[in-house]
């Protein structure tokens, strides 16, 4: 810890009290916790306990330091205004930076502790104006100025951080939202080939004939189911060596011989064909597969 040197008194707050100087680093001006129940009209260990029961706010060593729990001697104490009384039974003596007092002043409730931020907010407006328009040396400043420019550097600097880290939060909230989005239609893509390959003879009407929308679907819509179907057609007499319209043409001719009505021979189509015949059934189905596939159908 650095030496504290006792400076000679200033006027805060319309009172006289001690300047302080050291203990977080050279030239820095501080002060007792001691000076500030006096500044504030408060019982000394109700300005303690308000620190203890918020210690989080502030960072030791930079905010705060604690006298009577470091190499502080008590002869350095005496110096400082405490008697040995006193010294004796304080649990703690506390010594705070100028940022450290603005954190204490933003806690307490008192009547002057509202004066003094009002007082420090009106001032201070008013010297930013006198910085912006004239070569202003924040040296001449008031000591409580000086303290609250620095109270509010340490406050943008800390609001800055803060939404550093809720940008990098939200980057990374949008980075795992779309991870789920993707695995969610890795998932749905997977069941649906599961679909697929599960499709077998019971059902072949059905289960290709949801299939083949699917795939027109992937191709722009409803309208292009008949462009899938004829792809199967086309690839079935490939493949297959089949020629549907024949066969057709010889299941409506059968029909004929066996009497049965014209409309009911017009409604038969290449499905039922098909149908009756379980090599062309099984090529059928694997086509749509294959179809499947190719247009990656989820």
């Amino acid at each position: 810890m650095n030496n504290l040197v006792l400076k000679e008194k200033q006027e805060f707050m319309g009172i006289q009290i001690p300047v302080l100087e050291g203990g977080f680093g050279e030239g820095q001006k501080v002060i007792l916790v001691k000076t500030i129940a006096e500044i504030h009209e408060l019982e000394l260990r109700i300005v303690n306990e308000l620190i203890n029961n918020n210690i989080d706010e502030f960072e030791i060593g930079i905010d705060i330091l604690d006298l009577k729990n470091s190499i502080v001697t008590n002869d350095s104490l005496l110096q400082l205004g405490f008697n040995k009384q006193s010294i004796s039974n304080s649990k703690n003596i506390y010594l705070l930076s100028e940022q450290g007092y603005m954190a204490l002043v933003g806690l307490m409730r008192t009547d002057k502790a509202k004066e003094i931020r009002r007082k420090l907010r009106r001032e201070y407006f008013a010297m930013r104006t006198e910085i912006k328009s004239n070569n202003f040396d924040i040296s001449e400043l008031s000591t409580e100025l000086q303290m609250f420019n620095k109270m509010l550097q340490a406050v943008a600097k800390s609001e800055l951080e803060q939404k550093k880290i809720k940008q990098q939060l939200n980057e990374v909230n949008h980075h795992a939202l779309e991870a789920k989005e993707k695995a969610d239609k890795s998932i749905e893509e997977i069941q649906a080939m599961r679909e697929v390959v599960a499709t077998n003879t019971t059902n072949w009407r059905e289960d290709c004939r949801k299939t083949i929308v699917k795939i027109a679907h992937k191709l722009g819509g409803n309208s292009h189911i008949h462009d899938v179907q004829t792809e199967v057609y086309s690839l079935m007499r490939t493949r297959l060596k089949c020629k549907l319209d024949v066969k057709l043409t010889n299941m409506r001719r059968r029909m004929a011989e066996e009497g049965i009505c014209k409309s009911k021979r017009d409604k038969k189509n290449y499905l039922d064909v098909i149908e009756d015949d379980v090599r062309l059934k099984e090529g059928y189905i694997a086509i749509v597969k294959d179809l499947a596939f190719k247009h990656g159908v989820a």
